[in-house]
């Protein structure tokens, strides 16, 4: 089984602030290769970083994930999405990414991803 890592699961991670079994659970993933959406790409990278070490380590982790950049798939499952769902644009992208790629959706947005049929969703503040 593959995840991919949302946005706010990767900065979570970064900067320790998820529950002791969330970082545990995201350790075993993360020693793998980590999967991401080309949106977490961009959403985290264009983070405004308090330092230099904080935008390396985002940068460094980055670097080393394995990003899913958008296809035709992707596009018709995110069209697909958007009119069945009150979901934003980027969000319905990271859903429509984990859908076709048959991936586990790990996130902490439970509010816009828990309903969305066909999408696997573990949020990890509540393992």
């Amino acid at each position: 089984m593959g995840y991919l890592l949302d946005t706010n699961v990767v900065i979570n991670y970064l900067d320790a602030s998820l529950p002791i079994t969330g970082m545990q659970f995201l350790n075993k993933i993360i020693d793998e290769e980590p999967i991401i959406s080309i949106i977490t790409k961009i959403e985290t990278l264009g983070f405004n970083f308090k330092s230099w070490e904080e935008k390396n380590t985002m940068e460094f982790f980055i670097d080393n994930s394995h990003i899913i950049n958008i296809n035709d798939y992707i596009v018709k499952t995110t069209i697909t999405i958007r009119q069945n769902y009150r979901v934003k644009l980027p969000d319905a992208i990271i859903a429509a990414t984990a859908i076709v790629y048959s991936l586990t959706l790990i996130s902490r947005n439970s509010k816009d991803f828990k309903d969305i049929k066909g999408l696997n969703f573990i949020d990890p503040h509540n393992l």
